[in-house]
């Protein structure tokens, strides 16, 4: 693959996941647009386009992640960001959810992150502008209902990131996360038509964001794309809120 041209990351290689649609081919374009040459994993890297490099990945199996980020660093020349965007969402209570789909979640939104990172690890110590970035949530720091299984999951990438941050600083990789509120993305969208009431679902969803609307995903690959990049190289073990005021304001009510 060529290199990129000029920009904030040319000269660098990024692997994202989960890169085949939303908040992660958003990134994926939004780092490729800024002169890095990127890698997008996916179970279905079908939507991924030229120049950006779509391979097929199941963060779930190490041997899938171990030659696709192989495959990666051949072919970009190198690596230097990862961005551990895979996730899946999941709704319910401790009651309601099968313990099978608790150990599925977790093995993709959690332990998908220790794989990718185990593999990319030995090639971002050779950089010597490496970041990592996890997609984290809002539901790592606030008690959303019926999210019991995936507030589990993401507050561990949260706590995970700290202690990586913590854990890889002196091989100069720096490990930041991103917490969207709830962004408008495909997976939001299949919530969404499932529910009876689809239009006042997406109304409540809104209103409980301060700002009155859904995150973009473009939004918050602009976070990730900040704490990836060179300037934000004093930036390591940060969450960085990108939820509309959702975590950290209390408004009082509008009045009618």
């Amino acid at each position: 693959m060529s290199a990129a041209g000029s920009g904030e990351f040319a000269g660098l290689a990024a692997v994202v996941t989960g890169g085949g649609s939303g908040i992660g081919l958003a990134t994926a374009q939004l780092l490729a647009g800024r002169g890095a040459r990127v890698a997008c994993l996916d179970l279905d890297p079908s939507g991924v386009e030229a120049p950006i490099l779509g391979l097929t990945a199941d963060v779930t199996d190490q041997d899938s992640v171990d030659a696709a980020v192989a495959t990666a660093v051949e072919r970009l020349g190198g690596l230097d960001v990862l961005v551990n965007n895979a996730g899946i969402g999941a709704q319910g209570t401790v009651e309601t959810n099968p313990l099978a789909e608790w150990q599925r979640v977790l093995d993709v939104n959690v332990l998908g992150i220790v794989r990718l990172s185990r593999a990319a690890l030995p090639h971002l110590r050779r950089s010597r502008a490496a970041a990592i970035v996890n997609t984290c949530s809002i539901a790592a720091t606030a008690g959303l209902p019926q999210r019991a299984l995936y507030s589990a999951s993401k507050g561990a990438v949260q706590s995970l990131t700290l202690a990586m941050a913590a854990d890889h600083i002196a091989d100069g990789i720096r490990v930041n996360c991103v917490n969207p509120g709830t962004a408008d993305t495909p997976w939001v969208g299949r919530l969404l038509d499932s529910a009876d009431d689809p239009a006042a679902e997406r109304a409540a969803l809104e209103a409980r964001q301060p700002m009155g609307r859904l995150v973009s995903a473009q939004e918050v690959a602009a976070a990730i794309a900040y704490l990836a990049g060179p300037l934000a190289g004093a930036t390591t073990g940060t969450a960085l809120a990108v939820d509309g005021g959702m975590q950290g304001l209390r408004l009082r009510p509008r009045q009618q």
